[in-house]
C-alpha cells in the first residue's frame, strides 16, 4: 500500500467554505474526494493534477481569465487542472463534484507500462467546463455509482482511476504515440496462478495494482487480457466469487452471517446482504433459515 499522500488541493479547498463529504486513497496513492460548495471565492495552485467532474449545479460556476470571469460549467462538465497550474474561481451559486487526484509519476508510470515507453515530459492540456462521455460514464458509473469506504469496491474504484488517467493520456496530452492493441488473454499457467491467488484472498480489499503484480503486468494490460480470458472485468468476477463463497459457507452453518460477510470481503452486513440478494434472488438469512429447518 502506497503511503497516504497529502495533495495540496485537499487542503487548500477546506480553508475556503468547501465542505468534503467523502474521501478515499486508492492503492496506487491517488485519491477521490467528493466536495459540495455554495457562494464562495476560491483560488488553487497546487504540486498535482486533478480532473474534476461536476455532479450537480455549477451552473453559476466562474473561472478567472485574461478575458474576464467566464462560466459554462453544469452536471457532468469536466475540468482538467494540470499541476502548477493557477486558478481562481467565484462560486455564485452552488455545486457537488468530485475530484480525482494524481500526480506527474502517475502519469508517466502509466505511459511507461502501457506504451513500454518513457516520456521526456507530459504536458496536460487544461480543460474548463468541458465534456466527454467517456468521462462521464467513468465516474457516474464506476467511481459515484459505490460506497467508497466498503473495502470491496476498492478494485473497481482503482482500476477506474487507471483508466481516466490513460484516457487522459491519450485526448488530453502531447503523448502521441498508438495505443497498443491487446488481442490475446493472460497465459493459461498465469490464469490458474491469479485465479487461485484471488481465491485464496478474497477477504481482502484488493486492487488492480495487486493483481496485476501477481501477473507481472501493468495495470492497464492486466485489466484488458483478465476480461478477455474471462469474459468479465476483474471486479466483477471478484465480486462472483465472493458471494459463491458466501452462499457455501452459509450452507456449513458453522459461522455466523457477519463472519461471513467478513470472510468474503464484504466491509458490512447490511451491503453483504444486498449484494447477495441480487446475485441469487433471496437474503442470506433466508439461506441460512432453510439450511437450519
Amino acid at each position: 500500500m502506497t503511503p497516504h499522500m497529502a495533495y495540496q488541493t485537499l487542503e487548500q479547498l477546506q480553508r475556503h467554505k468547501a465542505q468534503l463529504l467523502e474521501h478515499v486513497q486508492l492503492g496506487s496513492g491517488m485519491q477521490l474526494a467528493a466536495w459540495y460548495n455554495r457562494h464562495d471565492r476560491v483560488s488553487v495552485c497546487s504540486d498535482h493534477h486533478t480532473l474534476s467532474l461536476y455532479t450537480c449545479g455549477g451552473y453559476e460556476s466562474y473561472q478567472k481569465t485574461a478575458q474576464g470571469w467566464r462560466n459554462g460549467g453544469g452536471p457532468d462538465h469536466f475540468c482538467l487542472m494540470p499541476q502548477q497550474q493557477y486558478s481562481e474561481w467565484d462560486i455564485r451559486g452552488e455545486l457537488s463534484f468530485v475530484h480525482l487526484y494524481y500526480t506527474d509519476q502517475h502519469l508517466r508510470d502509466l505511459a511507461a507500462h502501457v506504451w513500454d515507453k518513457e516520456p521526456n515530459l507530459i504536458q496536460l492540456h487544461e480543460k474548463t467546463f468541458a465534456t466527454d462521455p467517456q468521462i462521464t460514464l467513468l465516474y457516474r458509473h464506476f467511481l459515484l455509482g459505490c460506497n467508497w469506504q466498503q473495502s470491496e469496491n476498492l478494485l473497481q474504484l482503482s482500476t477506474t482511476a487507471t483508466l481516466l488517467l490513460n484516457h487522459l493520456l491519450k485526448h488530453y496530452s502531447n503523448i502521441v504515440w498508438q495505443m497498443p492493441q491487446l488481442k490475446s488473454g493472460l497465459a493459461p499457467a498465469t490464469l490458474r496462478w491469479v485465479l487461485e491467488w484471488i481465491e485464496e484472498n478474497l477477504h481482502l480489499p484488493l486492487t488492480i495494482a495487486d493483481l496485476a503484480a501477481q501477473a507481472h503486468l501493468s495495470e492497464y494490460h492486466f485489466a484488458h487480457m483478465f476480461r478477455h480470458s474471462m469474459q468479465q472485468a476483474p471486479h466483477q468476477y471478484i465480486l462472483q466469487r465472493r458471494l459463491q463463497k458466501a452462499h457455501h459457507l452459509i450452507s456449513q452453518q458453522h459461522m455466523s452471517l457477519t463472519d461471513i460477510a467478513l470472510e468474503c470481503g464484504f466491509s458490512s452486513a447490511s451491503h453483504f446482504s444486498r449484494r447477495f440478494k441480487q446475485q441469487f434472488g433471496f437474503t442470506p438469512s433466508k439461506l441460512r433459515s432453510e439450511h437450519t429447518s
